[in-house]
């Protein structure tokens, strides 16, 4: 089951990455791509190409962990606009549920 700990950071490799990586591909790519220790405990999400397959690699102090998903309508993302570098949990969790957090900027009007 996929139940990381509660105070964790998600990092988000923002190229594609080719799905036929397992676990010692996954961990190499957080190393060299995301400059990262693979067995931090923290999640590290990675796509395809398509934007139609989703990663996840966590290391839950006995071993890696691979959550995988794949989608059979849309894409998690457009690769024109990926997400940011880095989630919380919630976030992950949203992207994992196809929902798209969108910020608004207001403008403080003095006066």
């Amino acid at each position: 089951m996929f139940f990381p700990e509660g105070r964790i950071r998600v990092f988000v490799c923002r190229i594609p990455v080719d799905m036929r990586k397992s676990f010692d591909g996954l961990s190499a790519l957080v190393r060299q791509v995301l400059a990262q220790d693979p067995l931090s405990g923290h999640c590290f999400v990675f796509v395809n190409r398509r934007a139609t397959q989703i990663r996840v690699l966590y290391w839950d102090r006995t071993g890696y962990s691979l959550w995988a998903k794949r989608l059979e309508r849309g894409c998690f993302w457009s690769w024109q606009q990926p997400p940011q570098a880095e989630l919380d949990w919630t976030g992950l969790k949203l992207l994992l549920e196809g929902i798209e957090v969108r910020r608004k900027r207001r403008r403080y009007v003095s006066g």
